[in-house]
This record gives structure tokens, C-alpha cells and sequence, in this order.
């Protein structure tokens, strides 16, 4: 494709996160959202209306991932649907290709898979029908965390040297859809829900701007994970009411809770530490996202509830629970914060730009499928540590066959 042409895009999944990709297309000027494939006919509708309301592309419902690959005005897929279907998502796209539809590229969101083996898959499918690839991770497009890094790199580390320790955490109070809290869907908990941003943020922090990714490489790792909160009687049943028989944290529970310490080294031999914290048990204004940088004689923090905007509600102020004033927001009274714009902030708008440029360019972005495997590989290490209470040497054996027990509903969060 060439600089001067618009790229058409098709979204799998219509839910939460496709959404916030239709909000954040207000500020992708060369591409548009042509179609929604939903396995609910009238949930791609729904996103498709959406789409053409707020003017992002003349999105149409399809019936079938391959009749949507196979429309000749759409260019690229996004795959926004949930964990457990990334695969099969996958394999339609290869078929539709490998039947005649002309597709450019492929972008994937977070985590690219459940398992290292499922990863593989995924890059392995890629690859066999040519097409550019991506792993869409949208907090390494924050604009705040970007810019904090390129100042600390461009000031910081010049003078003093480089950063050597990197925190991030990603904290909120539990997910929207059922699947999400079902280990053997989801891939596990939080865990593999919410640490795929934090092990990649820290990481971005501690790589040079310019740098390959393998620059830094991991060494060991070594991580926990419980279940703080939802597993208690009155929390499962809350799980219980809400989402049916499907979702029971008495007899299956996921971990709520994880952090994990991974080791890396630089070219040059130097130790980097990068520390990442996740909980669902997070009660607080909504959604938080934290990082923080440091080195010799500096360092960068933000805090995603650290507002410029801020309401107060008394007591008197009555209204149904929502979410429209921070995602996962846990009240509806008091002083809490205001994020403008949540799909700019959090960064799904650059993260789109991004992505965009490159399929239009015919580039392949460094962010890939590739990287996506890797970080599913730290996160099933991190899983390994876990339940085995020891450090990791990376990379294990027997990584590739390896399945969390959450995932294989086996895990017991008391260790009896």
C-alpha cells in the first residue's frame, strides 16, 4: 500500500476493547473501521453503529470472519475477541487468505495467547500468509509515559547513565465480561489478564529508545500470585449473582492478585530490574495504571488517577452505577477524578496511528506477534514461579507444553 491511501479495517469482537478502538479512530486520520464481526449478529451491529455515529468509517456487520476478510475494502484485521478464540479467530483469517482475499496485515490485541504453544501457533499462522503483523499494546502509547521516557533517556540517562529499575502495575476492580474471570478462557487470572501491559511497560522503560528489543534480555524470574478477595464466600456469590453458574470462585477460582520480579541484562552486562504488580482487588476511584522509572540520579512516575479534572458529588447526588467518568469506576459520590480522554490517555489513539502507518508503509513493526510470544513466555514463567515458589532460570525447559493450573482449573489459592 502507499502513504496516499486510506487503510480498511474489520474488527473481530465487539465488546469493550473494540470500543475503545472506535473511540480512539477519531484521531487516526488514514485509516477506517469498514467492519465488525461479532459472533453475535446484533452486538456487530451495535459496534458498526457506533463506528458510523462518531464518523470513523462506513462500518457494515458481517456475517462470518471470512466474509469480512474477503471484502475488497478492507485491508487489515483487528483481533479483539476474547482469549480463548484468539487461535481459531486466527486460523479464519488464513483460510479467507489462503482462499483468495487480499489482506495487508493483522493486528492482535493483548495478550497474543494463552499459552506459549497457542503463541507459537499464532506467529507460525501469520507468517504463513505473508502479511505484516502487530501486537497491539496500548499502554506503550500513552503519551505521558512516552514522554517521560524519551526526557529520562534524552537528559538522565545521558549524563548519569542508564535507568535500572522499572515498576509498573495495573490495578482495578475486576473485569466487565464473564470469560474474563474463567481461568481455562481467559488463559488464567490477573496474572495473564493485566501483567501482559505491566511486564511490557517496565520492559520499554528499561530498552533505549532506538534500541532492538533484544537488547535487554531476561535472566530469572520470580513471581506470586493469590486470590485476595473474590474467592471469599460473599465475593463468589457477588461473581455468582452476576455472571451465573459459569463463573464460581468457590470450586474454581483465578488469582486477583500477582507480582512478578524479572531480571534482565544490557549489552554491556549491567543488572536491570523490572518489578510489576496487577490485582482485580483494587477499590479505589477506578482503573489504575502506575509506572515508574529510575537511575543514577533521577527518576519518573505517573499515575493514571492523577488527574488535571476533578468532581465532587455529596451525598445527596443519587444515580445508577456507570463508568463515565473513569473506566471501572467503583463510586458514584465523593471527590474522585475525571479522565478526558480515556482512549487518548490510556493509548489506543497512538497505539492505532501507529499501526496504521506501518500497514500503509508495507513495514513491519518491531511490536509484533513475535513480541507477543515473548511476553506470553514471561507470563507462563512468572505462572511456573508462581507454583513452584523459586526463582526461574530463563528460559525453562518444557515452557512451550507448559499450562497454568489456574487455567487447568486445578489451582488451590490456600495451598492445601
Amino acid at each position: 500500500m502507499t502513504r496516499d491511501q486510506r487503510l480498511g479495517v474489520g474488527f473481530i469482537g465487539s465488546g469493550f476493547i473494540t470500543r475503545f478502538h472506535i473511540d480512539a479512530w477519531q484521531g487516526v486520520r488514514d485509516a477506517d473501521v469498514r467492519g465488525i464481526w461479532s459472533p453475535t449478529r446484533e452486538h456487530a451491529e451495535e459496534a458498526a453503529t457506533l463506528a458510523r455515529e462518531k464518523r470513523v468509517g462506513e462500518a457494515q456487520a458481517h456475517p462470518s470472519i471470512g466474509d469480512m476478510v474477503a471484502d475488497p475494502k478492507i485491508d487489515a484485521i483487528w483481533i479483539c475477541g476474547p482469549n480463548h478464540a484468539r487461535v481459531e479467530n486466527m486460523a479464519a483469517i488464513v483460510e479467507a487468505v489462503e482462499a483468495g482475499a487480499d489482506l495487508a496485515a493483522v493486528a492482535c490485541e493483548k495478550p497474543l495467547a494463552r499459552t506459549v504453544a497457542e503463541a507459537e501457533r499464532m506467529v507460525e499462522l501469520a507468517e504463513e500468509i505473508d502479511v505484516l503483523h502487530g501486537y497491539l499494546e496500548d499502554q506503550l502509547f500513552s503519551p505521558g509515559l512516552r514522554r517521560g521516557r524519551e526526557i529520562i533517556w534524552e537528559r538522565g540517562a545521558a549524563l548519569t547513565g542508564r535507568p535500572y529499575l522499572a515498576r509498573a502495575a495495573e490495578e482495578h476492580s475486576g473485569p466487565h465480561a464473564p470469560w474474563f474471570w474463567r481461568g481455562d478462557q481467559q488463559g488464567g487470572g490477573v496474572l495473564n489478564d493485566m501483567m501482559c501491559h505491566s511486564v511490557e511497560v517496565a520492559r520499554f522503560l528499561l530498552t533505549e529508545p532506538g534500541a532492538p528489543r533484544d537488547s535487554i534480555r531476561p535472566i530469572k524470574v520470580s513471581a506470586q500470585i493469590a486470590s485476595l478477595k473474590w474467592s471469599r464466600d460473599e465475593y463468589a456469590q457477588q461473581l455468582r449473582d452476576r455472571y451465573g453458574s459459569e463463573v464460581d470462585y468457590r470450586t474454581r477460582p483465578s488469582e486477583d492478585f500477582a507480582r512478578a520480579t524479572i531480571e534482565y541484562e544490557d549489552e554491556d552486562g549491567n543488572t536491570l530490574i523490572s518489578e510489576t504488580t496487577t490485582s482485580w482487588c483494587f477499590v479505589g476511584a477506578g482503573l489504575r495504571l502506575r509506572s515508574e522509572l529510575l537511575g543514577p540520579e533521577y527518576a519518573m512516575e505517573a499515575n493514571s488517577l492523577q488527574a488535571e479534572t476533578e468532581v465532587f458529588l455529596s451525598r445527596e447526588v443519587e444515580g445508577d452505577a456507570g463508568e463515565d467518568l473513569v473506566e471501572k469506576q467503583n463510586a458514584e459520590r465523593g471527590l474522585m477524578p475525571v479522565v478526558g480522554d480515556e482512549a487518548a490517555t490510556y493509548g489506543y489513539e497512538a497505539e492505532d496511528r501507529h499501526f496504521v502507518r506501518h500497514f500503509l508503509d508495507g513495514t513491519q513493526p518491531d511490536l509484533d506477534f513475535r513480541s507477543g510470544r515473548e511476553v506470553t513466555e514471561l507470563l507462563m514463567t512468572a505462572y511456573l514461579s508462581a507454583e513452584q515458589e523459586r526463582t526461574i532460570e530463563w528460559k525453562p525447559e518444557g515452557l512451550r507444553d507448559f499450562v497454568p493450573a489456574v487455567q487447568e482449573g486445578t489451582w488451590n489459592p490456600s495451598g492445601a
